[in-house]
């Protein structure tokens, strides 16, 4: 079972989505497998929070429809951070009915979802359809993104940075603009427009893999790891779907067999579904290797700690379980964490806590699997 191994050496498991490759190698560098929800209303707040937690988080969770303001200063702002800090922006939509009106959602309106988020969800109970209809926005969305960015490329054009001087090394577009090549110190043509998809991930795959597996082992220092994101590179241009197989509110409705049902779609498109929103681990066949990023995880207080017991629920519907639970327990692989952060006096500590704890729980895991 893919649970007892490395992040790292998951990475290297065939038949699986780019992204799931990326993510695997993010986590074993940053040791972070730590996902912050960010429930907040204002373009402002969201930024804020993502400059305060990226150091220490795989993935940042986003509510697009609940920001007020949201628009493209918070799109650009998003990207920026999380290209800086280096996390995946997970946009949590749970997509839920007939293709067309998924695609639109998915791809237009205000939000525009697949031209800014690396990941969102779906319910698949409309049907399995659902898959290959956010799949073929997703296509088309990043297609359309490569040929807006190619045709603005020309041999030996000069770029211009926003002070109106001509800039060569300026960074015109975010992580879905591809960038042409240099060689021998000119500017690439339009034609290499299409090869910098791939090269943008694949150009130093071997070093990528190899620091992972260092750094996740625990050798090196901050410098290894600094030399290993910078190795690892930005994202690929894909995007990748998770499926809601379970969810952690009392009296949900999603049974043990509808969660087989969702492990059975997702298995037909292992190049687009990354993995699932669960309770446990779903990797239950052989060659299973999908990620399970888990909602309901909290940890008591300072001062709970040192009381006689820790909050279990919210009073809402919604029940806590600990780091050690979800992942070294269950085979969780990465925690979701809301409320514990948000209300913390200092946020960057606290994600740094919940941090520490998951990755501490995923050890024990690999630990007790090697025996």
């Amino acid at each position: 079972m893919s649970q007892s191994l490395q992040f790292s050496a998951r990475a290297d498991l065939p038949n699986q989505n780019p992204l799931s490759i990326y993510l695997y190698r993010l986590i074993s560098i940053k040791r972070s497998n730590l996902c912050v929800s960010a429930d907040v209303n204002s373009t402002t707040a969201l930024l804020r929070l993502a400059e305060e937690v990226g150091d220490h988080i795989c993935v940042l969770k986003t509510h697009a429809d609940i920001v007020d303001d949201f628009g493209d200063r918070t799109i650009d702002g998003l990207r920026e951070i999380s290209r800086r800090k280096k996390f995946l922006i997970f946009e949590d939509r749970k997509f839920g009915d007939i293709g067309s009106t998924v695609q639109a959602q998915y791809t237009r309106g205000p939000i525009r979802i697949a031209t800014w988020a690396h990941l969102t969800n779906a319910h698949i109970f409309p049907g399995p359809a659902i898959i290959t209809a956010l799949h073929s926005a997703a296509t088309s969305t990043l297609q359309s993104l490569v040929h807006h960015v190619s045709t603005s490329i020309t041999a030996g054009t000069p770029h211009v940075s926003p002070d109106g001087n001509e800039d060569d090394d300026y960074d015109f577009g975010g992580e879905d603009a591809v960038r042409p090549l240099a060689s021998s110190g000119r500017k690439g043509s339009v034609v290499t427009a299409t090869t910098t998809i791939s090269q943008t991930f694949e150009g130093t795959p071997r070093t990528a893999a190899s620091l992972a597996r260092a750094v996740s082992a625990g050798e090196g220092d901050d410098g290894d790891r600094a030399e290993a994101l910078d190795a690892l590179g930005e994202p690929p241009l894909a995007r990748g779907l998770l499926l809601l197989a379970e969810m952690s509110s009392e009296g949900n409705l999603m049974t043990a067999a509808y969660a087989q049902r969702c492990v059975e779609a997702a298995r037909g498109y292992p190049d687009f579904v990354v993995g699932f929103i669960a309770q446990r681990t779903l990797n239950e066949g052989r060659e299973d290797n999908f990620v399970s990023m888990t909602p309901g995880v909290s940890l008591p207080s300072v001062e709970e700690e040192a009381g006689p017991s820790a909050r279990t629920g919210d009073g809402l519907g919604q029940q806590y379980r600990t780091p050690a639970k979800v992942v070294a327990g269950d085979g969780c692989d990465v925690v979701i964490v809301g409320r514990g952060i948000l209300g913390a006096k200092d946020r960057a500590r606290e994600a740094e806590r919940y941090r520490a704890a998951a990755w501490k729980a995923y050890e024990s895991r690999v630990r007790k699997g090697k025996r």
